[in-house]
């Protein structure tokens, strides 16, 4: 039987953390910025630009390119945007076909449905958030409380316009996922071994 599992996660919820452990724990392949770097190298865009893309609404977009240009329709951003859409949706299908893995955010819950992978979503309390982003950002970020605040907000934003752009759906709504947990005790270990029994 297949081991695909997708984890959609709240920004600071510790979802990257969970799918590493959790790749670490099965001896699965793990695919998070790596897929970034990819889309990159095939379409000859900046990485930085098709992260960009990946972490915002498709209305906020600018087409910046690097070499070889795609095809601009009527309307040059969107024609971009479902460009980088079309070659993540491919990648991640390749990865998951190509073997057992783990692959977070991404649209991949959407991507992978037709391979029913095990759909999880972690999300955490913003104090938990908070903290959790404060203890993992560079020493020269100082952010305010209302700045962090602020952006963590932004960036679930960000990514709820994102999925529901491409997929039609609702980013955070449980019944898009097959299980859903809250970290906001720092429980990542629990929640590690919970999700290994339930692929086991």
């Amino acid at each position: 039987m297949r081991r695909i599992i997708t984890i959609g996660r709240e920004f600071g919820s510790g979802g990257r953390e969970v799918g590493k452990r959790l790749s670490d724990k099965l001896g699965i392949a793990y695919y998070d910025s790596e897929i970034i770097t990819e889309i990159a190298n095939r379409t000859d865009l900046a990485e930085g630009y098709v992260q960009h893309v990946m972490e915002n609404s498709p209305s906020n977009l600018i087409p910046i390119t690097i070499g070889r240009t795609f095809y601009m329709g009527a309307d040059p951003v969107m024609e971009m945007n479902n460009n980088i859409y079309r070659e993540q949706s491919l990648l991640i299908q390749e990865l998951a076909e190509k073997s057992d893995c783990v692959i977070v955010g991404r649209s991949a819950d959407y991507i992978l449905r037709e391979l029913e992978p095990l759909r999880v979503f972690i999300y955490a309390d913003l104090e938990s958030r908070m903290e959790r982003c404060r203890k993992r950002a560079p020493e020269q970020e100082h952010l305010s409380e209302k700045e962090l605040r602020r952006q963590i907000l932004d960036v679930d934003r960000k990514r709820g316009k994102y999925y529901q752009f491409f997929t039609g759906q609702t980013w955070s709504e449980p019944i898009n996922y097959d299980v859903c947990f809250n970290t906001s005790k720092g429980n990542i270990k629990e929640v590690v071994e919970a999700i290994v029994k339930l692929v086991k």
